[in-house]
């Protein structure tokens, strides 16, 4: 057998994960001497149960080992071990780090920059909106966006780094051959283009609670710093920022009203320390030291507007407001508030969230 295959083989045992599989490494030479060795050699050199090292032995079956592998690599999976110089170098020291990746796509560079934008599955529109911005804006300056494509924060944040051509990974928690949820087979199959879909899990590993809290790991692990967009008090996003902090990265938080649930948790990460963000500079000016702020298209937007459209943008944020409340602000008439809602709407610089709601297309306004 090959190399790959070797390590394709040992990680794929039933019973042995990453910990015991180092512990191997440590006590052989190599994969293959691991393979060939007897019950009495692993028994001497462990500390491994019975029923490991007979786990071991019995998964010994060449022509299925490469069998499996061939298949594998026919249906566009691509395996990476620790033996692998692809292996991502900012996994390799991070406490419990897997073994090896599947992934579709590519793998994120080592030459880029990375952010992992997480936040609430049930995120409110202005979550959504927000998401989006902020992932489209630090992804067009280059940098790439990870997240766990999950329902809310997670999805609308790849969707956003989508938005401009970016790169952006998503890392399961199921096997790589599974979309989780369903409704984002679209987003798994476009981010395999420009980014990659990664797991620690084989094809056919169903998306198990337990497997969520173990890839949030890996999310934070890839990342150089990490951004929560909406989280409740206990919300699972808080367990990656304490993988997140373990690792030494930088945490970001978009603050919130105090009498919304879902700012909760962004709120304390703020008392606690982590940066607060109100526009993609708070981040890009960490990761990108040479980054220049720079005046935004929608200033160069609002100065061609003309007068009453203005008021009407200037009215607008990304919290949904309805077109009453909005005529209420601006004391226009029904009949030319949907004049000048139209006109911005058909420049992309704003849009409706549902019929009559309508939001800000860009976050950031002068």
């Amino acid at each position: 057998m090959i190399r790959e295959e070797y390590s394709y083989w040992i990680s794929n045992i039933e019973g042995i994960g990453a910990r015991k599989i180092e512990l191997l490494i440590q006590a052989f030479d190599s994969l293959e001497e691991i393979f060939h060795a007897t019950k009495e050699e692993i028994i001497h050199k462990t500390n491994l149960k019975e029923v490991e090292i007979d786990s071991i032995i019995g998964s010994r079956v060449e022509d299925k080992i490469q069998e499996k592998y061939a298949k594998l690599k026919m249906s566009g999976i691509y395996f990476v071990s620790k033996e692998d110089e692809r292996y991502p170098s900012k996994l390799k020291d991070i406490y419990g780090a897997p073994y090896a990746l599947y992934f579709k796509g590519n793998l994120p560079r080592e030459s880029r920059k990375s952010i992992a934008i997480i936040g609430a599955r049930e995120c409110t529109n202005y979550g959504k909106e927000i998401a989006k911005y902020l992932a489209g804006a630090i992804a067009g300056q280059g940098i790439e966006v990870l997240s766990g494509l999950a329902r809310g924060i997670d999805s609308y944040a790849h969707e956003g780094a989508l938005s401009v051509g970016g790169s952006t990974f998503g890392i399961l928690g199921c096997g790589i051959d599974i979309c989780y949820p369903r409704e984002n087979i679209n987003l798994y199959m476009d981010m395999q283009k420009e980014g990659g879909i990664i797991s620690e899990y084989a094809p056919g590993i169903p998306p198990i609670a337990c497997n969520f809290p173990m890839r949030n790991r890996i999310i934070s692990g890839l990342s150089d710093g990490i951004l929560v967009i909406e989280a409740k008090e206990k919300s699972g996003s808080l367990i990656t920022v304490d993988m997140g902090l373990e690792q030494g990265k930088d945490i970001y938080a978009l603050p919130g009203r105090v009498t919304d649930r879902l700012s909760d948790g962004c709120n304390n990460l703020i008392k606690m320390g982590a940066k607060l963000v109100t526009s993609p500079e708070d981040i890009l000016e960490d990761l990108l030291p040479s980054f220049q702020k720079s005046v935004g298209d929608c200033k160069e937007n609002n100065n061609m507007l003309k007068s009453k459209e203005k008021i009407v943008y200037a009215c607008l944020n990304l919290v949904p407001k309805h077109i009453e409340e909005i005529a209420h602000e601006t004391n226009l008439q029904m009949n030319q508030l949907m004049e000048y809602l139209l006109s911005l709407e058909l420049r992309d610089l704003i849009h409706q969230t549902v019929k009559n709601y309508y939001v800000t297309s860009d976050y950031k306004k002068s």
